[in-house]
């Protein structure tokens, strides 16, 4: 089933409002309204809609902000550490300092 094919099919099955803020949708602004799938599998997508919910752009762009499996990488992943040490001899300068 393509993504057209399952679009149509969920808004055939569901109420057409979004699962998590409870928006509704009419003919108007029904584009806004976007199919989830509850398990990030693009792939699984069963006639009877199990797999899916309804959400409006705003909530399911939050979904897939929070959902880790979603992104290609953890933040830590995407993010390279500091090698850098800025404070590293600091101590020493401190202490070379005192002795004066």
């Amino acid at each position: 089933m393509d993504a057209v094919d399952y679009r149509e099919q969920a808004l055939k099955l569901f109420p057409w409002l979004c699962g998590r803020c409870g928006r509704e949708f009419n003919g108007k602004n029904l584009r806004e309204l976007t199919v989830h799938h509850k398990d990030h599998d693009h792939r699984n997508n069963p006639p009877d809609g199990g797999n899916w919910e309804l959400l409006c752009i705003y909530c399911h762009e939050e979904e897939h902000t929070n959902h880790p499996a979603v992104t290609t990488a953890t933040r830590e992943e995407r993010v390279a550490p500091a090698t850098h040490k800025p404070f590293e001899t600091l101590q020493a300068l401190i202490r070379g300092k005192d002795r004066r």
